[in-house]
C-alpha cells in the first residue's frame, strides 16, 4: 500500500462508465489517456496482457474484459475516475450494474463495425437512468473506414442530437476540433464551421437568452458562455456529443480528456441518483452539495479476494466517509465499522484518509455487504434503497455435478462467493430433480464460472443440460388395492388397504383423505397408509417423475389385532396406490414456459417460424421501441434448453430474451412413450 493520496473536493471530480460492445477497444483507449494525463509511464497492450484494467488471468488469456475494473485519472486539476466495463453480450449485466454510480455513460463505438448490439443496450439503459451520454468512436485510423457512414448511423439509431465535437482529419490520422476552438486541420468530411453551428444552434434552444444574444443580436458566443447551457442539454439527453479518436495512434486524445474534465457533469451537476427510505418507500433527496450531511454510499461492485478478502467498491453520493467510522448497511440496526479506505487503481489498491460526495472508494473485509447494498451513517433513516438498475435475466442454464464426492460443503462455499461476486448469476438447487443448476447470460459465462471453480477454489466439476422437471399425473378416476401379509415365525405384519384416486385441477396440488368407517383400519394406521402414497408421489408410478394433481381417499381396509403395524400398513397404502394409478389414464405433464423474445422488427418471422417449429403458441407481439419487436409465446421448456444459441443464430445476436415456467400441460404422446421407455429397467437387468 502506498502512502495516502491527496484530497480533492466533489466539483473537481468526473465519474465516467466506459461501455460498449466487445472489440471496441474501451480497455485500450483507457489505457491511452492514463498514458496520456501521466498516470502511468506508457500504454499497456492488451495482446501483451500488461494494461491496468485486464489483469485477471482469465483475461489475460481471452484478451477481452470480463469484469469491471476501476482506475482514475488526474487532468486540468480534474479528478476523473473511470470504469472500464466488459463487452461481451455475457457479462452485460455486469457493465449495466455500475450506471446508478456515475453521471456520464461513454459509449464506445467501433468506427470499423459502426454500432452493435451492446451498443444500443448501454444507450438505452443510460437514458432511462438519465445520464449524461457520451459516444465516442475509436478506431478510426482504418483507412478503409467509411467514418462519415459511422456518423450517419449513429445520427440515424440514436437521434438528431448525436452532434460531433471533432471530426477526422487526415484520413483518420488527425481530428478537427469543432467546438473548443476551429481546427486547421480540414476534416475529411463536412466542415469545421457547420458541426460548431449545429452545436450552438442545439445548446441554446435550452436558454433563452443565450438564443436571443445568438440569434436576435448574431453574438459569437463563448465557451464560458455555453457551459450551464451545456450541461443542461446533456442532462436533458437534448446533446449527445461525438468524439472521434485512435487509441492507437493518439489522435483524438487530448481534447477527450478535455471534454471529460470541461464539459462532462460533476457530481452537483448530474442527474442525482434515485434512493426511497422508510417502509413506505418515499423519495429521499439525497444532496452532494452537503458535506456535513450523514454519509449515503452503495456498493456498485464486490470481489472475494484471496488476500484482503470480500472487497466492495463504493460510490459515496453524500458526506463523506472516514476510516474508522461506523456505519449501517440498509436497515440493518447493528452498525459495521470501515477500518480502511482504499482507491483503486486496477489490481492495485492505495490507502487513503478520506472519501468526499461523489468519490468512489473501496472498503474490505465486511462480510455483510452485497451488491447494490446502501451504506449510511444515519440512526434515523430506515430500509434506505437505491433505486435498482434492471439486469438481463440471466436464462442460460447447466447443472453442475461434482467429479469427486465429499466435496458438497466446498461447492457450496464457491458457488456463494462467485454469486456475490457477480449481479447475472444465479444459483439454484432443483430438489425435485436433486440437482444444483447454475444460470448465467451465456455459454461463456457460465464456462469461465466453472474455470473459476477449478483455479480459484480446487473444484473440478461437469455440467450438462438440467433435468426437465416433468410429473406425472391421472386423467380418470380409479380404485386400488392391496394386502400386506408377513409371517415369519414369531409377529407377523399384516395390513390391507382400499382406496381411489381422481384427478384434480391443475396446479391444485395433492389431496388426501379418509372415508374409513367401523375401525376397518384403526385411526393410528391412517398416517402410514399416506406415509406409503406419499413416497409414491415422490417417485413416480410410470416413468420416475412425481405425481401431481390428484386426490387420494382411503375408504375401506381390514387390520389384525396382533400382527397390524405401521409398516405394514404403509406398504399396502404404497402398493394400492401404484394398482389405482395404473387403472387411472397416468399421464406425464411437461412444464409449458412462457417465452418473451426482443428482437429487431426484421427477426420477427424467424422467431414465430421457430416457435411454432418447436410447439410453440404465439401470444402476440408488440413494439419494444427503436426498431424492435416484442414476441410473447408459450413454448414447452424441453424445446428450450438451447434457446439462446439458436437466438443468436437467428438474430445475429441482437435477440434477447426471458422465460419462466407459465403452468403444465399433457406431453404429447410420442414424448410420453420415449419417457416411460427410458425409465423402464432393461430386460437384461
Amino acid at each position: 500500500m502506498s502512502q495516502p493520496l491527496r484530497s480533492h473536493d466533489t466539483e473537481s471530480i468526473r465519474n465516467i462508465a466506459i461501455l460498449g460492445h466487445a472489440g471496441s477497444g474501451k480497455t485500450t483507449l483507457i489505457e491511452a489517456l492514463l498514458a496520456k494525463a501521466g498516470e502511468i509511464r506508457s500504454a499497456g497492450s492488451v495482446e501483451r496482457g500488461s494494461t491496468v484494467c485486464d489483469f485477471t488471468d482469465q483475461e489475460k488469456r481471452l484478451r477481452h474484459s470480463l469484469d469491471v475494473h476501476v482506475c482514475h485519472l488526474h487532468h486540468a486539476g480534474r479528478e476523473v475516475n473511470l470504469l472500464d466495463t466488459p463487452g461481451y453480450p455475457d457479462f452485460i449485466g455486469r457493465a449495466l450494474a455500475v450506471l446508478p454510480a456515475v453521471e456520464t455513460a461513454a459509449i464506445v463505438v467501433n468506427a470499423e463495425c459502426g454500432a452493435e448490439m451492446v451498443t444500443q443496450r448501454m444507450m438505452t439503459s443510460a437514458a432511462d437512468r438519465k445520464l449524461c451520454r457520451l459516444i465516442i468512436v475509436n478506431k478510426i485510423d482504418t483507412g478503409s473506414t467509411n467514418l462519415e457512414r459511422v456518423l450517419a448511423d449513429i445520427r440515424e439509431r440514436f437521434g438528431r442530437e448525436c452532434l460531433p465535437l471533432n471530426l477526422p482529419a487526415r484520413r483518420g490520422e488527425a481530428v478537427a476540433d469543432c467546438f473548443f476552438a476551429p481546427a486547421e486541420d480540414v476534416p475529411d468530411f463536412s466542415s469545421v464551421a457547420t458541426a460548431h453551428r449545429e452545436i450552438t444552434d442545439r445548446v441554446v434552444e435550452l436558454d433563452d437568452v443565450l438564443m436571443d444574444r445568438y440569434l436576435e443580436h448574431g453574438e459569437e458566443l463563448a465557451i464560458g458562455d455555453l457551459h450551464e447551457a451545456f450541461e443542461r442539454a446533456l442532462r436533458a439527453g437534448h446533446l449527445i456529443p461525438v468524439c472521434f479518436v485512435s487509441a492507437k495512434t493518439g489522435a483524438g486524445l487530448r481534447q477527450l480528456l478535455r471534454v471529460m474534465t470541461e464539459l462532462m457533469p460533476n457530481p452537483f451537476e448530474g442527474n442525482p441518483a434515485e434512493f426511497r427510505a422508510g417502509r413506505d418507500g418515499r423519495a429521499l433527496t439525497v444532496d452532494a452539495h452537503d458535506g456535513a450531511g450523514h454519509f449515503i454510499g452503495h456498493v456498485f461492485k464486490l470481489n472475494v479476494d484471496p488476500y484482503v478478502g470480500r472487497l466492495a467498491a463504493l460510490r459515496v453520493h453524500q458526506g463523506e466517509i472516514h476510516p474508522g467510522d461506523q456505519v449501517f448497511i440498509g436497515d440493518k440496526r447493528k452498525p459495521v465499522k470501515v477500518a480502511h479506505l482504499y482507491t483503486m487503481q486496477g489490481k492495485e489498491l492505495r490507502e487513503v484518509p478520506a472519501a468526499v460526495a461523489g468519490d468512489f472508494c473501496a472498503v474490505a473485509k465486511i462480510d455483510e455487504l452485497h451488491f447494490g447494498d446502501v451504506l449510511h451513517s444515519s440512526h434515523d433513516e430506515d430500509d434506505l434503497q437505491l433505486r435498482a438498475q434492471e439486469l438481463p435475466s440471466p436464462m442460460h442454464r447447466v447443472a453442475i455435478d461434482l467429479k469427486q464426492r465429499g466435496q458438497e460443503k466446498k461447492l457450496s462455499d464457491a458457488l456463494h462467493k462467485l454469486a456475490v461476486e457477480d449481479p447475472s448469476l444465479k444459483i439454484e438447487f432443483d430438489p425435485q430433480v436433486n440437482e444444483t443448476v447454475l444460470r448465467g447470460l451465456g455459454e461463456l459465462h457460465v464456462r469461465l464460472v466453472v474455470e473459476r471453480m477449478q483455479s480459484d477454489f480446487g473444484l473440478e466439476v461437469a455440467t450438462r443440460p438440467p433435468k426437465i422437471a416433468y410429473r406425472e399425473t391421472v386423467a380418470q378416476r380409479a380404485d386400488g388395492h392391496s394386502r400386506h401379509k408377513k409371517q415369519t415365525g414369531g409377529a407377523g405384519q399384516f395390513g390391507e388397504v382400499f382406496l381411489r384416486i381422481e384427478p384434480l385441477a391443475r396446479g391444485a396440488g395433492f389431496e388426501f383423505a379418509s372415508e374409513v368407517v367401523g375401525g376397518a383400519i384403526p385411526t393410528q394406521y391412517i398416517p402410514a397408509v399416506e406415509k406409503g402414497v406419499r413416497q409414491v408421489l415422490l417417485e413416480g408410478a410410470i416413468a420416475g417423475y412425481p405425481l401431481a394433481d390428484l386426490r387420494v381417499v382411503v375408504y375401506d381396509g381390514k387390520h389384525h389385532p396382533v400382527d397390524s403395524k405401521e409398516v405394514a400398513f404403509v406398504s399396502a397404502g404404497r402398493k394400492a396406490f401404484k394398482d389405482a394409478v395404473t387403472k387411472a389414464a397416468p399421464t406425464i405433464l411437461e412444464p409449458i414456459a412462457r417465452l418473451a423474445v426482443t428482437v429487431p422488427t426484421p427477426s420477427v418471422g424467424d422467431i414465430t417460424g421457430h416457435c411454432s417449429a418447436i410447439r410453440g403458441r404465439i401470444l402476440g407481439t408488440d413494439a419494444a421501441g427503436a426498431g424492435r419487436t416484442r414476441v410473447l409465446a408459450l413454448v414447452p421448456l424441453a424445446e428450450l434448453v438451447d434457446y439462446a444459441a439458436t437466438l443468436k443464430s437467428l438474430t445475429g445476436g441482437e435477440g434477447l430474451y426471458t422465460l419462466e415456467v407459465d403452468h403444465y400441460a399433457a406431453a404429447p404422446p410420442g414424448v410420453q412413450k420415449a419417457l416411460v421407455e427410458a425409465y423402464r429397467p432393461h430386460p437384461d437387468e
